[in-house]
This record gives C-alpha cells, structure tokens and sequence, in this order.
C-alpha cells in the first residue's frame, strides 16, 4: 500500500509549498493593506485608472463595476465587465490603482487576442474536469487492485488528468505576470502616479504574482508527489 502513518512524500514535497502559498496570501494582503495608505496626488481613484488604461488601449464597450470583499478584483470575459472591490473601486491609494490597472490589463490582453489568454480561457473546461476526476479516478484504481493492469490504468489516468491543474497554473503565469506589466507601463506612461508613488503599484503587483507562483509550485509538488507514490509502488509490484 502507498499510504503510511509518515508520509515522507508530503513533508517533503508538498509542505514547503504550502509553506510558501501561506506567506505568499499573507504578503499580498500586508502589502495591499501598507500601500493603501499611500494615497496618490493625483486623487485618481481605481475605476478612474482602470478606465484610463482602456481608453488609451482603445478599449471600448467595457464595463467597471464594484463588488464586494477584500481583494476579489477580477475581468470577467464573458460579460466584458472588470470588477473592483470596495477597497480599490473608490480608493485612490497607490495600491489600489495597481490592481485596478492589473484587470484593466486583463481586458486589453482579450481586446488585443493575446495568445496565452485564450488558452487559458480554453482549457478552464478541460482542467475543471480533470481536477473533479482526478482523485475518483485514483481511488477506483486503488479499489480495482487485485487486478494489477486494469487498476493501474485508473490510477495514471487519475494522474494525467490531475497534471492538467499544474498546466492551466503554467498558462496562468505569463498572463498574469503581462497584465502587471501593461499596468505598470500604462501607469507610468499615462502619468497616474508619481515616480515616487510608482513603488506601491509595483509591490503591491509583484506580492500578487508571488501567490501564482506559489499555487503552480503546490500543483508541481503534488503531481510529483503522486507520482513518487504510485510510480515506486508499480516497481515494487514488479
């Protein structure tokens, strides 16, 4: 059997990750909460700064609303609307001008067909599905045992659609990383925040990507994790 009382896989694999996903939350959160005291002299606010990205990427028929929470800005693709939290939406905080520039950034990538994009926009499918499989597909191979082959298949099959939520993490990566960058060139070259004033966008920026670089390192552990697991019990069988 592949489980134990210890299991060495997941301290050494996957913990640090988790480790890393937990500090990466709370940097982005102490980060956003520091630079929303910086306010901008400008006293442009986030929807204001969002529209100000669109328009000088001639991105027309987008719509900014707010929504509730802390920190649950998001594009939304299928109605074309950018969605900015109470704490960005109003605020003129250097802070909040980077993020709301940051999903502004996501808008223009769909205006202006950015490949990685729409990849990602087409494998949520495929990826929701696989993650839903994935662990059934495991424990019915693990069930099939007494016959070698047939449960082996079930489990690699497990496997493979798991590797797809570490692939949408990979696509993620440069789509999220090109979206900070046109939000930090948008802010620089529309003049929305001073020099001086630029940093808080940009920490607050980068902390954010941190939790996507945590989140595909967490996919790549447990990929590797399981197969350590379930790759060292087949040589075993053998």
């Amino acid at each position: 059997m592949p489980f134990y009382y210890f299991d060495w896989t997941y301290v050494v694999l996957v913990l640090p990750c988790v480790v890393l996903s937990l500090w990466a939350s709370a940097n982005v959160n102490s980060t956003f909460k520091k630079y929303s005291r910086q306010f901008s002299r400008r006293n442009i606010t986030g929807a204001e700064a969002a529209q100000r990205v669109l328009s000088a990427n001639g991105v027309r028929n987008v719509r900014i609303e707010r929504v509730s929470g802390n920190l649950t800005d998001h594009y939304d693709p299928r109605t074309n609307v950018i969605r900015l939290s109470d704490n960005v939406y109003g605020n003129t905080s250097t802070a909040a001008i980077g993020v709301a520039c940051h999903e502004a950034g996501h808008a223009v990538q769909y205006a202006q067909n950015y490949a990685p994009i729409k990849l990602r926009a087409a494998i949520i499918p495929i990826t929701n599905l696989g993650s839903k499989l994935a662990m059934p597909l495991i424990l019915l191979g693990l069930l099939l045992s007494f016959g070698e082959n047939f449960s082996y298949f079930f489990v690699y099959l497990g496997i493979a659609c798991f590797s797809l939520s570490l692939a949408f993490q990979l696509v993620t990566l440069p789509v999220e990383f090109n979206a900070s960058r046109r939000a930090m060139q948008a802010i620089e070259q529309g003049g929305l925040l001073s020099e001086d004033e630029q940093k808080g966008a940009r920490k607050t920026l980068q902390a954010a990507a941190l939790t996507y670089v945590a989140a595909t390192a967490t996919a790549l552990a447990q990929l590797l994790r399981l197969l350590v697991i379930f790759g060292g019990n087949r040589r075993r069988d053998d």
